[in-house]
């Protein structure tokens, strides 16, 4: 059950973007696993990938379509990863999107492929072009929320976001969504996620806009510490919403833009940890006072990748000593001891590098029963701070990961 998370009852149509959803029966029956994208004319797209070099058979092709041309088209699908399939692989997406362009009129270097599921295994593709017809028979405006339910894998719950702002006075939309719940780790964005508006924006001030919000984002956020194959995040602009175009960042309206689509990716990527294979708790790892940035990334990731401290989160253990252990082991250059503070929640539980005097099992088991949690850690080494997002590590997430190719 998602940690304090709601499936979305409405997402907000872009203008200039119609989706289409469908059950291609690809590798389990009746459940929507294919969707298309159709972008207007003109649209500026902005991309990053994954950076795993076992990189998937789609990331390659649609970097390389990318690079030649701006999309008209976005294909994705579940069930088969295609990933670690070779030159077949590839084949396989580039047929795909051969298909995708005879339909929609377009050259096939404008559709970029999309997959997530098992590893190792070839694509359908005989059956994914069976259904792209009643795919793109959908294809709709007001297809965002089918979409965020056909892009699920693990996901026990769909996850979309939207903002609505004004910018010189004409109103602006933003909508994503995301599916990832397993193989989240930050080395780009470890999910799948499209987020579009109809701004009229740059393809500079695009790529820094996406840039930076998936830095804040998506690049902030780990459930097991596996970097995905598959993994990409897109922005698209359409242009449609009739305001003037936003050059580059010093543009007025980019700051606006800006803020609208790191709210819509940081939203979608908290609701990718409080989904998280087998989640009860929704943790912040909060590391303060550290000589630099890098250094309390690394002292955050450290505890969010322990799995005796995960553990016992899930248990509502307050066993303090194991946060305590992963902080003294994260490879940063230098750490006083003798200087470190650990919060659980408002609770101090350790200061000047042992067991703070006002701590007590009863306040420290009172904070590990609540399904959010923050953990704080005071480096006393400098001004720099970070801030990730992390799971508990339950029985379930050890079920569905054993039986996920059941």
């Amino acid at each position: 059950m998602a940690v304090g998370l709601l499936a979305p009852s409405t997402l907000r149509p872009v203008k200039g973007v119609r989706v289409g959803t469908c059950a291609a029966d690809l590798r389990y029956p009746d459940r929507p696993d294919l969707v298309v994208f159709e972008l207007a004319p003109g649209s500026e797209t902005a991309a990053v990938f994954t950076r795993n070099r076992f990189c998937a058979a789609p990331v390659t092709v649609a970097r390389d379509h990318l690079a030649r041309t701006q999309p008209r088209a976005l294909l994705i699908n579940t069930g088969y990863a295609n990933a670690g399939t070779g030159k077949p692989g590839i084949d396989d997406a580039r047929a795909c999107c051969q298909h995708v362009a005879r339909a929609l009129g377009c050259v096939p270097e404008q559709v970029l492929p999309f997959s997530t599921g098992v590893i190792g295994e070839r694509l359908p593709v005989e059956r994914l072009v069976k259904a792209l017809p009643a795919c793109l028979a959908r294809l709709d405006e007001a297809g965002w929320l089918d979409a965020a339910h056909g892009i699920m894998t693990t996901d026990t719950i769909a996850k979309g976001a939207w903002r609505e702002i004004n910018i010189r006075s004409r109103v602006v939309t933003v909508t994503g969504i995301a599916k990832g719940a397993g193989m989240i780790r930050p080395d780009m964005a470890t999910l799948l996620a499209f987020v579009a508006t109809d701004a009229a924006v740059s393809s500079e001030a695009l790529r820094t806009c996406l840039t930076r919000a998936v830095e804040g984002s998506f690049n902030r956020i780990t459930v097991d510490g596996d970097t995905s194959t598959n993994d990409a995040v897109l922005l698209l602009a359409t242009g449609k919403s009739a305001s003037a175009p936003i050059s580059d960042e010093n543009d007025e309206g980019y700051k606006q833009l800006a803020n609208a689509v790191n709210g819509v990716c940081l939203e979608l990527a908290h609701a990718i940890v409080r989904d998280a294979e087998g989640a009860t708790k929704f943790i912040t790892v909060e590391v303060i006072e550290g000589a630099s940035e890098s250094d309390c990334l690394e002292v955050a990731y450290t505890i969010a990748h322990s799995p005796l401290v995960k553990t016992a989160f899930f248990a509502s253990d307050p066993n303090w000593g194991r946060i305590l252990a992963a902080v003294g082991r994260a490879p940063i250059p230098t750490l006083d001891v003798t200087d470190v503070s650990i919060f659980l929640n408002e609770v101090r539980v350790v200061s000047g590098g042992t067991l703070d005097p006002d701590y007590t099992e009863a306040k420290g088991q009172a904070v590990m029963c609540k399904p959010e949690i923050t953990v704080r850690v005071a480096l006393a080494a400098g001004s720099s701070s970070a801030r990730i997002w992390t799971s508990d590590l339950s029985h379930e997430y050890v079920k569905i990961n054993a039986e996920y190719r059941s």
